[in-house]
């Protein structure tokens, strides 16, 4: 089962409507490299900056 872009922000707990509204070119950017690899790939390569993301942009519980 492949995971969305969406899926996979919110599973990260990344408030992805806020992250596009607010840095719409950086959102693109993510999701066009998320979909071109393996979603632990990603978090691998992109680690760092998921968690300054997810720190800005928080999903509400």
């Amino acid at each position: 089962m492949e995971m969305s872009w969406d899926e996979y922000c919110n599973s990260k707990k990344i408030n992805a409507s806020g992250f596009k509204q607010a840095e719409p070119e950086k959102f693109e950017e993510l999701k066009v490299l998320f979909e071109q690899v393996h979603p632990a790939s990603f978090t691998e390569q992109k680690k760092f900056l998921i968690n300054m993301i997810r720190r800005k942009y928080p999903l509400s519980n």
